[in-house]
């Protein structure tokens, strides 16, 4: 009987199975790039890769965040340049119908009085600006659409659904005639069916104005969350130019305070400017005094300069924001570049050695399937014990 050829063809098999698994992974180096597969095949060298690895994730997925923050911020640029623009154009029509010959014709003052009110409806427009699908001006509140004005320009109202309730906050600022003929806005509001009075509101208004939007994008460091930038810009915030951080400073140190500088600031923002004007404008054309008429109109006049600038300076960080953006993004970018480089030096293979060794592999297994079709030819002896 021939020597039993059971285990010489177990042995056989095993060793062309394992030039087989090799050129597998030869092949998986090519089309992968990584010189190992598991830890076992170099532990060290494995493990700085798996820590390059996640650096290399994080900063991607910072990259891929920072054009939709870039976009967000630019369209709110574009809102706050939008509203200086619509301020500076009331401010020269406020100055037009000032003049004693405008203002006695009654077609003139209803004119003007008509170009105003679109002024304002048009900031209102803007402060409800969208960014994707969501409202930019609306703070940690991006599903709500945050501002509506009623048709005569009198009433202001922002809503805005806080975070953890389920019913949305109405806050609502009313102009009304003063003891002076000056015209203020009246604090007033509803959490769902519940009324809320003027200390109440105002106190929803700080509370909205005081929401942040600090996101990690590779400025500033996770552990320290008052180092990240504040993504968001709150509709209230930009038209009072308080920021977030400074409204909780004051809330603070000084809340009553704080309240009594957000009306003034709310007064005095370019839609509750321009929307006094309108008031003042109607009062007059309803048989008001042209005394009070112009007084009135010259210290809005006056006001409308100094929200200028505070709207520049909105303008100016928002600027600022982006710069920074741009700044992060590029060393983030040169970061990728830097810990691909890493990666392949660590764990990279090299493509010639690789194509070699795949070779390599493939004509020893092309050689021991041919050996094998010699060494497996079937006789009646195998059969036999």
């Amino acid at each position: 009987m021939r020597v039993t050829t059971t285990a010489a063809y177990r042995n056989f098999s095993g060793s062309v199975n394992d030039v087989h698994s090799r050129l597998n992974k030869s092949m998986n180096k090519i089309s992968s790039g990584k010189a190992y597969e598991k830890a076992a095949d170099n532990p060290l060298a494995y493990y700085e890769g798996k820590k390059i690895d996640n650096q290399y994730l994080d900063t991607l997925s910072k990259l891929n965040l920072i054009p939709d923050v870039k976009n967000r911020l630019y369209q709110q640029e574009l809102g706050i340049r939008d509203i200086q623009s619509r301020l500076s154009k009331a401010k020269g029509r406020v100055e037009y119908i000032l003049n004693d010959t405008n203002n006695a014709d009654p077609g003139l003052v209803q004119t003007t009085r008509d170009e105003l009110l679109a002024f304002q409806q048009t900031m209102a427009n803007d402060l409800n600006a969208q960014y994707q699908d969501f409202y930019i001006y609306g703070g940690n509140d991006v599903s709500t659409a945050p501002f509506s004005l009623s048709a005569d320009g009198k009433t202001l109202t922002y809503t805005h659904k806080f975070s953890g309730d389920t019913e949305v906050t109405k806050m609502e600022m009313t102009l009304t005639k003063q003891a002076d003929g000056s015209y203020k806005y009246e604090f007033s509001g509803s959490k769902g069916s519940a009324a809320l009075d003027e200390d109440q509101t105002l106190d929803a208004i700080v509370r909205s104005m005081k929401e942040q939007g600090r996101m990690d994008i590779g400025y500033g460091t996770i552990s320290d969350r008052e180092t990240l930038m504040d993504t968001y810009t709150g509709g209230l915030n930009a038209i009072t130019g308080l920021s977030s951080d400074a409204v909780r400073a004051m809330d603070q140190s000084d809340p009553i305070g704080l309240r009594s500088q957000i009306k003034d600031l709310l007064n005095n923002s370019p839609i509750g400017l321009v929307g006094q004007a309108v008031q003042t404008v109607n009062g007059y054309m309803d048989g008001g005094s042209k005394t009070e008429f112009s007084e009135s109109l010259g210290a809005i006049m006056d006001t409308m300069t100094v929200s200028e600038h505070r709207l520049s300076t909105v303008y100016s960080d928002l600027g600022s924001k982006y710069a920074i953006l741009e700044n992060v993004e590029d060393k983030l970018t040169t970061d990728k570049v830097s810990l691909t480089e890493q990666y392949k030096n660590k764990l990279g293979a090299d493509p010639y050695d690789s194509i070699i060794e795949m070779y390599s592999y493939q004509q020893s297994y092309q050689a021991a399937l041919k050996v094998g079709s010699y060494m497996i030819g079937t006789s009646l002896f195998d059969f036999m014990r």
